[in-house]
């Protein structure tokens, strides 16, 4: 990636992602804050899903597995997720849901440290990565122990294998140290497992320079891979010697052509692979990551924080005065890429925004989320979010009831 000039003025930040904004199918008329739940479409991955379907399918057959290097897609994709998170080629992979993969990664780490009974977790994580947690230490015999990210370097002993983090908090967008948290987990001698759903494409994460462990992310939020995207895993090379994962599927296998009775792990982090991937998503991803080519990891932090802390400043000055209360960190350097607001009638004032076509989402109990995704999202977009809800308060248009029926915003 290019590097960045941080010296550049907003204007000429702007600039340039007016014309990352431009590689997007926006839908005419409508104001979009939910990239980080679900990004939108890349014009580059809708030419290419034609592509995939009509020629590399349709035309090529069970031929394109090696005219269209099906077979290579996970790796290739991976590696260029690995740009963006801070690894080296080789070290990440994408396949499977983030779910199935920190199952897989967890079950490597607790092989890894074996004799040691416990998890440690952080009590805010996404629920998915509890549950998973709690399956994984019913496997391997051992406790789960959920405390707040702060107090986790405080919760270690020589009895933890394994310190799950979410580098992102994702009702709060609060950014938990990668350094300060693998430093400690190492320090006790546990191994480090990070969630970049979160993160991932929105701001730097630099695993390797504080030495992660392992880590998943999602491929449908700011890598904008479409719904249900496939996710990646990360596994740093130091243990790819060593480390087993549980799902011994034949696309992970050393040598999967040849059909051996007895599984041979591949040397590398293909190993973390399990049965046939999902080629069409894979393609589809693979063009979207497209839209970071030529954009800086500094820059794509510098919009994000440019834009989250025009919102801030706007919802303290415009809509502290209707009961808005700002749940997200006001200290740049701890603040993810979205925002949100709390407010005891959030949830309709959401149905009234998506009304009017201003789409954010809704977190219990009463978490506003508003994504700001660095390649699309304007100062216009915050303006105009403001100014909606300003509006809905004054005229009291979320006291509708046909708001306070519950829906699940996704």
């Amino acid at each position: 990636m290019n590097g960045f000039d941080h010296t550049a003025s907003p204007d000429a930040i702007a600039d340039v992602f007016a014309r990352t904004r431009d590689q997007f199918v926006l839908p005419e008329g409508m104001r979009y804050f939910d990239g980080n739940s679900l990004g939108p479409l890349p014009k580059a991955a809708q030419m290419h899903a034609y592509v995939a379907v009509t020629h590399e399918w349709g035309q090529g057959l069970i031929r394109s597995w090696h005219d269209a290097q099906w077979n290579t897609l996970p790796r290739r994709v991976g590696d260029r997720i690995a740009t963006l998170i801070g690894a080296e080629p080789g070290e990440v992979v994408a396949c499977d849901s983030t779910s199935v993969n920190l199952f897989k990664v967890l079950c490597a780490a607790a092989r890894l440290r074996r004799g040691r009974t416990r998890i440690i977790t952080d009590a805010e994580s996404f629920p998915t990565d509890l549950y998973i947690a709690a399956q994984v230490a019913k496997l391997f015999d051992m406790t789960v122990t959920s405390v707040p990210a702060a107090q986790i370097p405080q919760a270690l002993g020589n009895d933890v294998a394994i310190v799950l983090l979410n580098h992102v908090d994702y009702r709060s967008a609060q950014v938990h140290s990668l350094e300060t948290h693998t430093r400690a987990a190492h320090d006790a001698g546990a191994l480090m497992v990070c969630d970049l759903s979160h993160s991932a494409g929105a701001m730097r994460c630099d695993l390797n320079l504080h030495r992660v462990d392992f880590a998943v992310g999602c491929g449908y939020k700011y890598l904008n891979g479409g719904p249900g995207a496939p996710a990646f895993l990360y596994a740093a090379r130091r243990h790819h010697a060593d480390c087993e994962q549980p799902l011994a599927g034949w696309f992970g296998h050393a040598q999967p052509f040849d059909f051996q009775e007895t599984y041979v792990p591949a040397p590398g982090i293909e190993r973390f692979l399990c049965g046939t991937n999902p080629v069409l998503a894979l393609s589809i991803l693979e063009r979207s990551l497209q839209a970071f080519d030529g954009i800086s990891l500094d820059a794509l932090r510098a919009r994000s924080l440019q834009l989250t802390g025009l919102f801030i400043e706007q919802a303290h000055a415009r809509l502290s005065r209707h009961g808005f209360e700002v749940a997200s960190p006001a200290q740049p350097e701890v603040r993810g890429s979205h925002v949100s607001l709390r407010h005891p009638n959030g949830y309709a004032v959401m149905q009234e925004l998506a009304r009017q076509q201003m789409i954010g989402d809704f977190r219990m109990p009463d978490f506003m989320r508003f994504g700001f995704a660095p390649l699309f999202n304007s100062e216009a977009d915050v303006t105009a979010l403001v100014d909606a809800i300003d509006n809905i308060m004054v005229q009291s248009l979320w006291d509708r009831p046909e708001h306070l029926q519950r829906r699940a915003f996704t």
